[in-house]
């Protein structure tokens, strides 16, 4: 627990002081103020410390048990920054806010309280950069496996991007009640810190703020991978998302997604594979286990269904099943969800079948495998011996040759008298060129790469698309809404501007409805979109240059995800 707790608190102290930090760094700067109890901006922290913890824990698992949207936590945050900047400007609100509280308690109104709850406000609103911490905290919290390790991980980090937020709120108290011009002139200061709370509020509803994060360098990101990507630091985090890891179940030292060098042109033994557990249903055949395949050569496959990557890994590993099955490759899909959509079974089994997928999958709804492994991504490949150690990991598109001639190498090992056929021949599609990232359009991946706003709150908005679009992002304009918090879904007049570089773009759309292409001003189709959510083409193969995609889109569409080849 030590480990995890020093590694926690340094994340958290690494984190606050990266770009992440900005949107809530003004209220922080002037959460004190002249007349102000001194005690104030420790509230604020507090406050912000606890409401973050617990909802960061806590939170998808009393919204989803409740029947509440996603983003009523984030929403009641920028409530309370509304509140409290309104009654700042405007003392008899304050005085009106207060009143209740007052009369249970049987004090007098305080205008200059509310240090506390600003501070939980602010807890909902503070979104720390994503680290492997960050990461685990998230998956203990979305799979309910609470733990003495996992809640002391969680108050570390929390309290270590407390500290240096500490730090600035009592430097700036303490700066305010130092300026005479300022003392003098208390009630413009509680105006102006009334604003910038309306300020902040708006910009981070609209959304406003992510261009300013992803401006400004990511100063922090190589401390940030010598703190939390150690082997060590990765060894005691997998072991909160493992079950039993390191204690008489998985063991620590054997986790391929730990200890294991991906790629390479040749053999490692990076330990025994963890076997297959937490598989809530088979497809293409009968529940596997590693123990039962141990004579084989088996290749652990992690894809998701709507995944280009994935997609486009898949002709290489089918074409991998259907020239070694019968010399002794098994190959095993674990299909682990990105989206909610993807946990649905006959959603992967309809799609799995139009992607031309042959070999057993195994659904990983509940990330019981991936955890199992340490894996971190969408496709990864794990090359197991006949043994039943893994020999070869590969993380994301390309070298294909590479391992087909490694899988070459352990099927012969494991049977000299076998006779390999002659090695497949499949286009790699793997993009060379620098691109435009993977582009979330739902909430729940913020920061977006969006120009201008995107709804929020579950209610239909009207939008107007942004005087300039930056590179690689969209901007929305018609009406939208934000059915929940991992899609748009589009209105009457709906329309959404894309700035991109790549040969292909894809996007993921559900619902009903069409939707019509038009790239640098030209119509290039109209899509007809129906049935579950998947993966559609919108451009194949265009020119490589920087252009703008306008996307019109009838009422009824949900759009997910962005990606490009």
């Amino acid at each position: 627990m030590v480990t995890l707790v020093v590694v926690g608190f340094l994340a958290g102290v690494i984190t606050s002081l990266s770009p992440c930090v900005l949107p809530v760094l003004p209220v922080v700067l002037t959460s004190g103020g002249p007349q102000r109890r001194k005690w104030r901006p420790y509230l604020v922290i507090a406050g912000l410390v606890l409401s973050f913890a617990l909802s960061t824990l806590f939170g998808s698992l009393v919204l989803t048990a409740l029947g509440l949207p996603q983003t009523l936590l984030r929403d009641a945050g920028i409530a309370v920054l509304v509140l409290i900047g309104v009654a700042l400007i405007w003392p008899r609100f304050g005085d009106l806010l207060e009143r209740p509280f007052a009369r249970l308690g049987n004090r007098p109104v305080n205008p200059n309280g509310n240090g506390i709850v600003l501070g939980l406000g602010l807890g909902l609103l503070f979104v720390p950069c994503a680290g492997p911490v960050l990461a685990t905290i998230a998956v203990i919290g979305a799979n309910h496996t609470f733990s003495v390790d996992g809640l002391a991980l969680t108050a570390a980090f929390a309290v270590g991007a407390g500290v240096p937020l500490l730090v600035l709120a009592v430097a700036g108290d303490a700066i305010t009640r130092r300026v005479g011009a300022i003392r003098s002139r208390a009630r413009g200061f509680r105006t102006v810190s009334g604003a910038v709370m309306l300020v902040v509020a708006v910009a981070i509803a609209f959304n406003l703020t992510d261009g300013l994060q992803t401006a400004v360098p990511g100063y922090t990101s190589a401390l940030q991978q010598s703190v939390e990507g150690n082997s060590e630091a990765q060894g005691q985090l997998h072991k909160l998302t493992t079950p039993g890891a390191g204690s008489g179940g998985t063991d620590n030292a054997t986790v391929p997604g730990v200890n294991c060098q991906p790629g390479g042109t040749t053999l490692q033994d990076c330990g025994k594979a963890p076997d297959l557990t937490g598989i809530t249903s088979w497809l293409n055949s009968s529940p596997l286990t590693l123990a039962g395949l141990h004579g084989k050569v088996t290749l652990i496959d992690f894809w998701t269904y709507s995944c280009i990557n994935c997609q486009r890994t898949l002709p290489h590993v089918e074409s991998w099943y259907s020239a070694y099955h019968r010399a002794g490759l098994e190959i095993i899909g674990v299909h682990t969800p990105e989206f909610a959509f993807e946990h649905d079974t006959g959603n992967i089994k309809a799609q799995a079948a139009a992607l031309g997928v042959k070999y057993p999958i195994a659904v990983d709804n509940n990330y019981a495998t991936w955890n199992a492994f340490g894996n971190q991504y969408w496709p990864a490949e794990y090359l197991v011996d006949a043994t039943g150690h893994v020999r070869h990991v590969n993380f994301g598109e390309g070298d294909y040759s590479g391992t087909e001639q490694l899988i070459r190498q352990l099927l012969t090992s494991a049977s000299s008298t076998v006779d390999l056929p002659a090695a497949t021949e499949v286009a790699d599609t793997t993009p060379s060129e620098q691109q435009t990232p993977e582009t979330y359009l739902g909430s729940q991946y913020a920061p977006l790469h969006v120009s201008g706003g995107t709804p929020s709150g579950g209610s239909t908005q009207m939008f107007q698309f942004p005087p300039a679009l930056q590179p690689d992002t969209f901007a929305l304009a018609g009406a939208w809404k934000a059915a929940d918090a991992e899609s748009l879904t589009s209105g009457p007049g709906a329309q959404l501007e894309l700035s991109y570089q790549a040969k292909y773009v894809y996007l993921v759309l559900g619902g009903s409805g069409t939707v019509t292409v038009q790239v640098d001003g030209r119509t290039t189709q109209t899509i007809a979109v129906s049935g579950v959510p998947k993966l559609y083409t919108l451009v194949n193969n265009g020119p490589y240059q920087r252009s703008t995609m306008t996307l019109s889109l009838t009422p009824g569409i949900d759009a997910y995800d962005f990606t490009f080849g």
